[in-house]
């Protein structure tokens, strides 16, 4: 295929050599011959200027025509055999070399975006196992503190019930020192002024009576 295009490029280029070489070949024709024409009439208007320019003098027509054509050969086999076909090989080579960095730049193309579409997913699921540790680190903690809290609540459940038993049984022995200091009052009372002797038995009786009517 690329030889192909090469060879297209060639050919077209060579018709287009040929053609701009024959049309200036033509013309300097038409001008050789416009000259032959007018050179009578140059040299019948002064002697000093018969001869003319070597170029335009009509014997050397067909030198100039020969030498016209054996260059104009030569340019288009030059132009056709040597310049044209490496003119083409570099826009070839140069084409091709565009064609290779386009194919190279889409394949490095779909390698990144296959990579990026691989961070993503890697991103994501990173995103996911990050979460997922986060929501059983709370889990965590905070079964870890409903733990100490019940223990807590138990804890303090136990001193209050361990506190109300030393409460109750500070009161009840105050009450029994209040009984038995109310009954040696009573006592002593009584036979102070009653002089009745009252036994300790009776006393300690009478006072835990009173005391259990004012509780």
């Amino acid at each position: 295929m690329p030889n192909l295009l090469a060879k297209r490029r060639l050919v077209r280029w060579s018709g287009a050599a040929g053609a701009s070489l024959a049309t200036l070949t033509v013309l300097a024709g038409n001008v050789l011959a416009a000259t032959a024409e007018h050179a009578p009439d140059a040299a019948a208007h002064g002697g000093e200027h018969a001869g003319g320019l070597p170029q335009l003098n009509p014997a050397t027509f067909p030198t100039q025509i020969f030498w016209l054509a054996l260059t104009f050969i030569t340019l288009y086999y030059l132009l056709s055999k040597k310049a044209l076909p490496r003119v083409a090989e570099v826009l070839e080579e140069r084409q091709e070399r565009i064609s290779r960095d386009l194919s190279k730049a889409a394949s490095l193309k779909e390698e990144a975006e296959a990579v990026m579409a691989q961070v993503d997913t890697s991103l994501a699921g990173a995103r996911s196992e990050a979460q997922a540790l986060i929501a059983q680190v709370a889990a965590e903690i905070d079964a870890n503190n409903q733990a100490r809290q019940a223990k807590l609540n138990a804890d303090i459940a136990e001193r209050l019930r361990t506190a109300e038993a030393n409460i109750a049984a500070a009161k009840e022995q105050a009450l029994a020192n209040v009984r038995s200091v109310a009954a040696d009052v009573a006592r002593d009372v009584a036979g102070r002024v009653a002089g009745v002797d009252i036994d300790t038995a009776q006393a300690e009786a009478a006072v835990a009576a009173v005391i259990e009517e004012r509780r």
